[in-house]
């Protein structure tokens, strides 16, 4: 199975599977002299592990990350310094339940990629799905904790936040947007009108067996701008190729998005005013990129996620043998898998600004593009 790496100079492979003995990744790329421990990652990884609500997984994961490699401490040092080598990282499993998938190991459960890992490959882990798990963006959360603390030195003022924006078809009230309430609701929603409501929505499809999708806005404020190399390194082009390959994503946007689709050009284009620090932009339709170049406003990219495709509603399908049958998916699964992709979009997010930054800052010449 190729392809596990991605990024340019900031690179980051992960490896394992949900079942294994254990997950994690080996990050590439990252600069020397980054103060770097274990805590620093766990935080980030402690907002996405499973089991802090009803509304997901009770799967009972710890998710203590240990670091492996490309870190150095002594009397030298005011703490572990990255030394530019290569950071492995790993996080152990350790609440398996593989029994949980006994009676599905030869069938192949709809909406899942248990068919096409199968056609492809010829074998597949029916454990939870292997490779094909959210389990898998553990890994990338860990990831994006050492982009953060890389992004701390050399982009000081950057910020990266993200919300759950919509739960199947109950959209926020973009008008009560208040990012502090993002952080006091098991949903990450900046509305908390919206919390109530899809608690009382989610529990009724938890408990029907059935499961609903979701949307993820990821916002990065404090963007310099320039970061972005036409034409195939454009920093929407690789941030929608990240969001894309978070497990379950099935649609990505930038900026206005498809909506774009709906306005004139009059009313799309983000006119410009000269301000004391530079240009300002009247709007920001673009979602922070302009010609796949960050134009210094926020960059904001949103994500579809469909919904759970292990259920207890019994789905029609087929086994190995090609035989036609029902299957019941038991076990522990997240009814709205989209909630706990949150700090994934962040972390990728912060991946993704990390690896632009620094291929910006092997073609920047100093003072040229300056406006004004």
């Amino acid at each position: 199975m190729s392809f596990n790496t991605f990024g340019h100079i900031f690179r980051v492979t992960t490896w394992g599977e949900s079942h294994g003995p254990a997950l994690g990744c080996v990050v590439d790329g990252c600069p020397p002299g980054v103060v770097l421990t274990p805590e620093m990652i766990q935080h980030w990884l402690d907002r996405r592990k499973p089991g802090q609500s009803k509304y997901t997984t009770q799967r009972r994961e710890p998710d203590q990350v240990k670091i492996l490699s490309g870190v150095f401490e002594d009397e030298r040092t005011d703490g572990p310094r990255t030394t530019g080598a290569p950071i492995s990282l790993m996080i152990e499993n350790t609440d398996q339940r593989s029994k949980d998938y006994s009676d599905i190991r030869d069938k192949f459960r709809p909406g899942h990629a248990d068919i096409t890992y199968f056609q492809k490959y010829g074998l597949r882990d029916y454990r939870g799905g292997g490779r094909s798990s959210a389990r898998e963006t553990a890994a990338r959360v860990a990831a994006g904790g050492v982009a953060r603390e890389v992004l701390k030195t050399l982009s000081p003022d950057l910020q990266i936040r993200a919300a759950l924006v919509q739960m199947g078809p109950k959209t926020i009230d973009r008008d009560a947007w208040n990012w502090a309430e993002v952080e006091n609701n098991p949903f990450w929603t900046p509305d908390p009108n919206a919390a109530s409501d899809w608690a009382k929505y989610l529990d009724g499809l938890r408990k029907s067996g059935d499961s609903v999708g979701a949307v993820i806005e990821v916002v990065a404020s404090g963007v310099p701008a320039g970061l972005g190399a036409p034409i195939y390194a454009k920093l929407d082009q690789d941030l929608a190729s990240a969001m894309m390959s978070i497990n379950a994503v099935k649609g990505v946007e930038i900026g206005d998005g498809f909506a774009s689709a709906t306005l004139t050009g009059s009313d799309n284009a983000d006119e410009i005013r000269m301000g004391a620090d530079g240009p300002q932009y009247q709007s920001n339709h673009a979602g922070g990129v302009l010609g796949g170049i960050s134009t210094g406003q926020d960059v904001i990219v949103r994500f579809a996620v469909k919904p759970t495709s292990s259920i207890l509603t019994e789905r029609d399908t087929i086994d190995v043998s090609g035989a036609e049958t029902g299957i019941i998916t038991k076990g522990r699964h997240d009814p709205c898998v989209g909630i706990r992709a949150v700090p994934v979009g962040e972390a990728m997010m912060a991946c993704v600004l990390l690896d632009h930054l620094l291929l910006h800052r092997g073609h920047v010449v100093e003072n040229q593009g300056q406006i004004g």
